[in-house]
């Protein structure tokens, strides 16, 4: 129900529509001040009255209404409480009726939205400093699909540049084809490594990948074919990583797919006048120097990153047609976009104002930064094993019975390091902690996950007898604050995807398991009279499943048992 707008309704003030008072109604910081306020401070100066008299007058003329349990007047504000029990057989009523669907809207229906996200580079990698930008990536994904919008993920591939003629040099040279078909890309990070350590002692080196570069770009046989196999032996490696990420991409156009895409642009950007020579290069200045000038084509004829990123948002528009195409980016690189998307807007693009740098922090172990060139490079695969494993100690020391246990400790190692990255803002920098993140006790993935799983045992446990339901067993304070909790879930949705926020729905979720936790320590269910134990039943059930939900949304796994 819209309490907002039945509250609105019955607020009865002179040349004042309900349509005007709805806005002004929000809910209190303090729960104890009622569910619902509304300040009369606005109202002062048209009626020539105090804010405290206007809402004493409101007061007055409220009538006897079933959702309402009280109206107060207190300070210039007018404080609602509804009805706990009306409220809570409501909400649990909507959300077991409705399970998977709630908290799901159509707001988004008949628009898209692009999201690049991850955009591995091929040869290198799958590193701790990936975790971030891949889980804020999915969740997005997820929670626009959720909210009915048509979402198209874009892994836009790192599958160009002088590095892949560095790469073809070092595997001639040192490569071992069984090895690395054996080790992966770590096998090609170790050549990639060697060849900039021998660079140094030759420079002549750099000359000849250059060379291998340009016969990539030739379409040499030979060249093509080692490009290839560097391409499929990543690509196989970071698809197991995303399966147990629990992401997909809908395409993997990489900056490869865009070389024959740049030239029109280049030649659109001359026609408008906004392309200029500086020594040999080409570049587009902005209007009153507001940041340095976005360069396109070096002084030898090379393209860079940012021709590409021109090519690929035409590419995006013309194919999909998106309402908002999302940049899920660190925030080093916020000059980069807003370069972009100054270039468009100068070209007179309006759907420039549609595009979104979705910038985040950094993540790092607490021993710092990482870097690919010298190898000090910590593999996500190994971070995601290691918290796979502790999970499994702890799991052991818990419940050592139990079944499944393999499987529930890649649920629990892996959803605590991907609920870890999304449960701060997305701009703050993450230092990862295996023993925070998998604390059973703290605001965690383990921590939900256990919640989950309690609200599955007792459901398993505990039956309900007849069909009376006594709303008095879920009107009590702890009860309410959970019911509370689940009936914003949805609102955290909305507010996620309009923030580009997924730490929004995480932390509703978290509010959601502590509300339970509560609710469950101060009252009996299992012993309690058959209607009541029904009521609190049914709470539990509809808890469930937002839990079950909301952790989807993050691309969390809920085993039933931990």
């Amino acid at each position: 129900m819209d309490y907002k707008k039945l509250l609105a309704d019955i607020v009865i003030l002179q040349d004042v529509e309900s349509e005007e008072i709805e806005p002004l109604i929000t809910v209190p910081k303090d729960s104890a001040m009622g569910d619902y306020c509304l300040p009369c401070f606005k109202f002062a100066k048209a009626m020539k009255k105090s804010p405290v008299v206007i809402a004493q007058e409101i007061v007055s003329r409220i009538g006897a209404y079933n959702f309402l349990e009280k109206a107060e007047a207190v300070a210039g504000y007018v404080n609602f409480t509804l009805n706990k029990k009306m409220v809570a057989s409501k909400v649990v009523e909507k959300i077991l009726s409705e399970g998977e669907e709630y908290g799901k809207s159509e707001v988004g229906a008949g628009k898209t939205v692009c999201i690049d996200f991850s955009s591995v580079n091929i040869a290198k990698p799958f590193h701790m400093g990936h975790l971030l930008n891949t889980v804020i990536g999915g969740a997005l994904c997820r929670i626009y699909r959720a909210l009915g919008y048509k979402v198209v993920g874009i892994n836009h591939l790192g599958d160009w540049g002088t590095q892949f003629g560095k790469l073809i040099v070092a595997y001639k040279m040192w490569g071992d084809k069984k090895d690395i078909d054996a080790r992966g890309v770590r096998g090609l990070l170790d050549i990639y490594v060697r060849f900039h350590e021998e660079a140094e002692k030759n420079p002549a080196l750099e000359d000849e990948a250059r060379a291998w570069f340009k016969k990539i770009e030739d379409g040499n046989k030979e060249a093509l074919e080692l490009f290839g196999y560097f391409k499929e032996v990543t690509m196989k490696e970071v698809e197991k990583i995303y399966k147990r990420l629990n992401v997909t991409f809908d395409s993997y156009a990489g900056e490869s797919f865009y070389n024959d895409k740049m030239q029109p642009v280049l030649d659109e950007l001359e026609q408008k006048g906004l392309l200029e020579l500086s020594d040999g290069a080409k570049i587009v200045r902005f209007e009153g120097d507001k940041m340095p000038p976005c360069l396109l084509v070096r002084s030898d004829g090379a393209t860079l990153y940012a021709t590409r990123d021109l090519a690929a948002a035409v590419y995006r528009k013309n194919t999909y047609d998106f309402y908002k195409c999302l940049y899920v980016v660190a925030y080093q690189q916020n000059l980069h976009f807003k370069q972009i998307f100054e270039v468009l807007r100068l070209m007179g693009k309006p759907w420039a104002e549609d595009m979104v740098h979705v910038a985040h922090g950094m993540v790092s172990l607490e021993d710092g930064a990482l870097s690919t060139r010298t190898g000090r490079v910590v593999f996500l695969e190994d971070v995601l094993n290691t918290a796979v494993a502790k999970a499994r100690e702890i799991i052991t020391q818990k419940n050592p019975d139990l079944e499944d246990k393999e499987q529930t400790a890649e649920q629990v190692g892996v959803g605590a390091a991907v609920f870890a990255m999304l449960f701060n803002g997305r701009i703050k920098d993450v230092v990862f902690d295996y023993d925070k993140v998998l604390n059973f006790d703290g605001e965690t993935g383990p921590y939900v996950q256990y919640t989950y799983a309690r609200c599955c045992s007792l459901l398993e446990k505990c039956a309900c007898e007849g069909d009376d339901f006594d709303e008095e067993g879920i009107a009590n304070d702890e009860a309410y604050a959970l019911v509370k909790a689940l009936e914003k879930y949805p609102e955290s949705v909305v507010t996620a995807g309009e923030k580009y926020e997924p730490s929004i729905v995480t932390r509703q979720i978290v509010d959601i398991a502590q509300a339970f936790n509560k609710f469950y320590f101060e009252h009996n269910i299992k012993s309690a009279a058959p209607a009541v134990r029904n009521a609190r039943l049914a709470l539990v059930g509809a808890t469930r499943q937002v839990l079950e939900s909301g952790l989807a949304l993050l691309g969390i796994s809920a085993p039933k048992k931990m």
